[in-house]
């Protein structure tokens, strides 16, 4: 079967080769989809082979992009072919250019104009360092070219925000929540929609805007491309796509909980918050020109540890949902640019923020949900950089960290400290922790997690010459609490099963206040 067949409208260079979707067997999902790529043996590998122009090529050669990144090289063909595309890639896998770039081309292709309060492409993402960031790497791709992009967010101006929309836009990236206010507002209307992107989709739902995310699909034109793209595929992401999509392709790059491979990790076992604290400030002082980013649970715990840090002397800012936009913007600014060298964050940031220069990484709160882990440990390492990723795990986090090690199948290396008894569980294949890290000696079931002697290196990991005590842990997996345990919010109680679990929160009204 011919390329020509799939992409009719396109001209691919000959040797491109051919394009076959193939259903994925045992891997279909109930919606049908398929997985697409390149026949064994073949790959693309530069843009031009996509199928993109000669004018966006060059603007990537220009910012020094020669060759797509795996998602970029799946999925640009599927996007320039029409087909809705359900993208599964890790947060600094090229997700942006990957829908970005097709979508700019056909927006090129086709000269109509947009009319006054009307955009022709819609990105949805769920926090406004995404979405600023989205903007900012469209803008870097259009350079000469005649598009208009617009964002909004919560926390800014609407006003502002009404008068940029009010000669219509191109391109329109946004947080769900301001769209719909604006939507209100008569600012905007997405009956001209053509393009439809959800980015992070399961971020979205983790933040409460499945409602806000059904609204807008009643608002924009049914004959429409959509495009989804999650680094995980739980069962309500399924069925978003099934509500959103029609017959799409799938592509994805990378298991859902697998970190990047340069991400070397490490845990550090401590007594409590007050341990946590010294601990980082030892590493942050021994590695005084590395860029960090620190997570914390809450808002109020990092503002807390942001204004201890920065009465003791650190560069310190501090970022989360009760920071104004324009107090985020300033802390952003001034990491990416270097005068300040640590940042304070929730999750907010996990999925926000693409600065290559980040060094460490620090858990200084496990998070509830692992695969938060995964996304915040992915703010380093990134274009093609080395990155260590540091966890406190204090007395009450064991579980937390059993389950961050069970979803990425892997056991994290112990830097320091004594692993508590109830931390016992059955050995598992082995796999490496990250790009560098050292894997723990594979234990039979029962034993207890080993303890690493020798102290920590100054940047946190584990000395060389440090070796492992056998422990014994009591055989125990440690269940954890068995009684229920009620969430924040309206939202409604779980447990009873061995362990006790937060359920999500949300307002009465169904809708999660923006991040």
């Amino acid at each position: 079967m011919r390329l020509e067949s799939f992409f009719p409208t396109y001209k691919f260079p000959n040797h491109a080769g051919f394009l076959t979707p193939m259903p994925t067997g045992s891997r279909r999902t109930r919606s049908g989809v398929c997985a697409f790529g390149a026949p064994k043996g073949m790959t693309l590998t530069t843009f031009a082979e996509l199928g993109l122009s000669e004018n966006i090529v060059a603007t990537l050669t220009a910012l020094g992009f020669a060759t797509p990144t795996p998602i970029q090289e799946k999925g640009i063909p599927v996007v320039l072919g029409g087909r809705d595309l359900i993208g599964l890639a890790q947060t600094g896998t090229g997700k942006t250019a990957a829908f970005g770039l097709p979508m700019i081309e056909m927006l090129l292709k086709d000269e109509k104009r947009p009319d006054n309060r009307t955009t022709r492409a819609l990105i949805l993402a769920p926090t406004r360092e995404l979405v600023n960031q989205i903007g900012d790497n469209l803008r870097s791709y259009l350079r000469r070219l005649p598009l208009k992009i617009n964002q909004v967010v919560g926390g800014a101006s609407i006003g502002k925000q009404q008068l940029q929309l009010e000669k219509g836009t191109d391109i329109l990236v946004a947080t769900p929540g301001r769209l719909l206010d604006l939507i209100a507002r008569n600012a905007i209307s997405l009956r001209a929609v053509r393009y439809l992107v959800l980015d992070e989709a399961d971020q979205m739902l983790d933040l409460g805007f499945i409602h806000d995310l059904r609204k807008i699909s009643k608002m924009v034109p049914p004959k429409r491309q959509t495009l989804l793209f999650s680094a995980t595929m739980p069962s309500s992401i399924a069925d978003l796509a099934s509500s959103f999509l029609t017959d799409p392709i799938k592509v994805a790059v990378s298991p859902p909980g697998k970190a990047a491979d340069k991400v070397e990790q490490h845990v550090h076992f401590v007594a409590g918050q007050n341990a946590k604290t010294e601990m980082l400030k030892k590493i942050l002082n021994d590695n005084p020109d590395g860029r960090s980013i620190v997570f914390l649970r809450t808002k109020h715990g990092a503002e807390k540890l942001m204004k201890h840090l920065d009465a003791t002397g650190y560069s310190v800012a501090s970022i989360h949902g009760n920071k104004s936009q324009g107090q985020r913007e300033r802390a952003l600014k001034g990491f990416r640019d270097g005068e300040i060298k640590t940042l304070i964050a929730t999750d907010v940031a996990a999925r926000g923020i693409d600065i290559p220069a980040v060094s460490h990484v620090f858990n200084y709160d496990l998070p509830e949900v692992p695969d938060a882990y995964v996304h915040r440990i992915g703010r380093t390492a990134r274009a093609g950089r080395d990155g260590i990723a540091i966890a406190f795990c204090g007395p009450d986090e064991g579980r937390l960290l059993r389950d961050i090690e069970k979803l990425m199948s892997i056991d994290i290396p112990v830097a320091s400290g004594e692993p508590p008894a109830n931390l016992a569980r059955p050995a598992r294949p082995q796999r490496r922790a990250g790009g560098g890290g050292n894997n723990r000696n594979h234990q039979a079931p029962g034993q207890g997690r080993g303890k690493s002697e020798g102290g920590a290196k100054a940047d946190g990991r584990p000395a060389k010459t440090g070796h492992r005590k056998g422990g014994n842990g009591g055989g125990g997996a440690g269940a954890g609490n068995g009684g229920n345990r009620s969430a924040n919010g309206n939202g409604q109680s779980r447990g009873g099963n061995g362990q006790a679990r937060p359920a999500r929160s949300g307002t009465a009204g169904g809708r999660r206040r923006e991040a």
